[in-house]
């Protein structure tokens, strides 16, 4: 079971990328990868597709554990690593469900031990 980053759902929704369905079971996503790739529709067209898209893959809870952790590393790590808000979220889901983050965007979680980095 693996955590996919916007980044990789973003390649996967615009063709860069190919999953093929009998492995979706095991990739992950929250409703924070849902927004930051939602965002980039141009049209409602284009966002029903990615709806659909994002539909197919197992969206896991966002709790307040989740929550308070997040909250957690944004006050160890904003100021040292300009760590986001939906980056701390994304790790923090990825800590509590002990996942492992499929990511191009390494540099962001790299300094967070226990998360393994794919």
């Amino acid at each position: 079971m693996i955590f996919l980053d916007s980044c990789i759902m973003i390649d996967y929704i615009n063709g860069k990328l190919s999953i093929d369905d009998t492995e979706k079971k095991n990739y992950y996503i929250n409703s924070i990868v849902d927004m930051e790739v939602c965002i980039g529709a141009k049209h409602k067209r284009e966002l029903n597709t990615i709806n659909k898209k994002l539909s197919s893959f197992i969206s896991v809870d966002i709790n307040q554990e989740i929550l308070d952790l997040a909250t957690a590393l944004i006050n160890k790590y904003t100021l040292s690593h300009n760590m986001a808000i939906y980056d701390a979220i994304i790790a923090a889901t990825c800590m509590i469900y002990d996942l492992p983050l499929w990511t191009h965007n390494k540099k962001d979680f790299r300094y967070l031990q226990q998360i393994e980095l794919l």
